[in-house]
């Protein structure tokens, strides 16, 4: 079964949630795989997507929130915070128009394409913080699969870069795991 953004996307949440019960008050201040970044951070940068994906999901076009560090959009406890943003979501996702037509900078796009981003920045993001906390995750073969067919077709300086999704391929060990793999590719490397 090929994955559509809004399984991707909801189940990303999902993804996201099971990583954030397993972190303790502590781990938040501790360094990401996101240079500069603590888990925190990643969760506040995360923040941007989510209500990216909700705007998305609810016909609007998204806003961009001004902050100093990502970790300044977290308000209040960071795992009621989350939950949160995941429940707007998810009552979002409810009855959404996933073919709705909107004007982005690359021509329109359709509300389900659109998703694809936020929705593989829960799994990317949700392995950021799971390294920083030192939980160990897999991300799907179907997600990876999805991110693949979705990003690939993107030229490289679109994607990779300091205005990109991504940074410069990472090496890999010649007996990586599909999720060591796919991190790589993303220009993570562990901690």
């Amino acid at each position: 079964m090929t994955l559509t953004s809004a399984t991707v996307f909801d189940d990303g949440l999902s993804f996201f949630d099971g990583v954030v019960a397993q972190i303790q008050p502590g781990d938040w201040d501790k360094p990401s795989p996101c240079a500069g970044w603590t888990a925190l951070d990643v969760l506040g940068h995360l923040s941007t997507a989510l209500n990216m994906g909700a705007s998305l999901l609810n016909g609007e076009q998204p806003t961009w929130p001004e902050f100093d560090r990502p970790a300044d959009l977290v308000e209040g406890d960071p795992a009621e915070y989350y939950r949160a943003a995941a429940q707007r979501c998810r009552e979002a996702l409810v009855g959404a128009d996933l073919e709705l037509e909107m004007d982005t900078p690359m021509g329109k796009r359709t509300v389900a394409d659109r998703l694809a981003f936020p929705a593989i920045d829960l799994y990317v993001h949700g392995w950021d913080v799971a390294e920083a906390a030192g939980i160990q995750v897999e991300i799907p073969q179907d997600v990876i699969d999805f991110t693949h067919a979705y990003i690939d077709p993107f030229p490289a300086d679109v994607v990779r870069g300091a205005n990109g999704a991504f940074g410069p391929e990472a090496d890999v060990a010649p007996h990586a795991s599909p999720t060591e793999a796919f991190l790589a590719w993303t220009g993570r490397t562990p901690l």
